[in-house]
């Protein structure tokens, strides 16, 4: 399938809600949000995108993304998608997997010869059938993600943030790029992480669900970006923190808590009702207890799953 009609971006639009409804995920999408992923820089969805129909309803749907090489010195393959509910149990997933595999280790190994390849896959919930198929394949559950929110943030008591922050301003391409720095360097040691493109970093900038009036800054006297926080909403009334980091140089003096504090303060004068993250159960910098500091509680555990592949594969 090329997904490249209105009417291919709405089928897979309401199967990707299908799936957050039925696996219990909270992501949501609309079509516009969709549709900006075929546009990705890399990105081919004529063979990045896999679809399996019943007739004229989508059934089910692959999507292989390769980045770049993550902190582990592996080249990051993401397998994601899903079968519809009244599909499953057909075999459909397994041989949805095995062409996401073999997509993604050509792109691997066409990119980035001769490194290892790392694939990853969304393990979700406990209890989710997707895992038995994951670990048939020879995945593994290696991290495990704890999504927080604030569900009263019209209630909550924000103390003021002070003057150092300020919102993300896109009209300003060097402090766009100050960000990009940032978020490279304050998520260099993050299992998984991979540097962003200038173009990759575009690419998110530029997304309609992008909030730069509720993502913070704290900047330096020499225009230097030291801590950060990137929110976006796909769902109306709900901020999702996307992004939170420090430069290494500047961490352990509450810059972080500062941005994130001042994003929540944005939020509230938006009038969001919920603000929502996800975080590493294992973050280095000890995130958890920061957001826990600002009232976030923890709703679900996701798993994160992998499977190395030596640099030779055949795919």
């Amino acid at each position: 399938m090329r997904w490249t009609s209105l009417d291919d971006v709405a089928a897979w639009t309401e199967l990707t809600n299908e799936l957050a409804r039925f696996d219990d995920t909270d992501e949501f999408y609309d079509e516009e949000d969709l549709a900006e992923e075929l546009t990705e820089d890399g990105v081919d969805p004529a063979r990045d995108l896999m679809a399996v129909w019943d007739g004229d309803q989508l059934v089910a749907y692959g999507q292989v993304r390769v980045r770049g090489i993550d902190s582990q010195g592996f080249v990051g393959a993401t397998l994601s998608g899903g079968v519809r509910p009244s599909h499953r149990g057909r075999g459909i997933g397994r041989e949805l997997i095995a062409r996401e595999e073999e997509r993604a280790v050509h792109l691997a190994r066409s990119r980035f010869p001769g490194v290892d390849i790392r694939l990853k896959a969304e393990g979700l919930t406990d209890g989710a059938s997707v895992r038995p198929l994951l670990e048939h394949r020879g995945y593994r559950p290696v991290r495990y993600f704890t999504q927080m929110q604030i569900t009263d943030l019209q209630d909550q008591d924000l103390p003021a943030p002070g003057g150092i922050t300020r919102p993300l301003d896109l009209t300003d391409a060097g402090l766009v790029e100050q960000v990009r720095l940032a978020h490279c360097e304050a998520f260099a040691d993050h299992w998984g992480s991979a540097p962003p493109t200038a173009q990759q970093w575009a690419d998110r900038m530029g997304s309609r669900s992008l909030r730069p009036e509720q993502s913070s800054l704290v900047v330096a006297h020499d225009g230097t970006v030291n801590a950060y926080v990137i929110s976006e909403s796909w769902v109306a009334g709900e901020l999702y923190i996307g992004s939170v980091g420090t430069r290494r140089a500047a961490r352990g003096r509450g810059l972080a808590r500062l941005a994130l504090l001042a994003t929540l303060v944005a939020a509230k004068q938006a009038h969001y009702a919920v603000a929502d993250l996800h975080v590493d159960s294992e973050n280095p910098t000890g995130a958890l207890g920061l957001y826990e500091g600002l009232g976030f509680r923890a709703r679900r555990v996701f798993a994160a799953y992998a499977k190395d592949l030596p640099a030779n594969t055949v795919g």
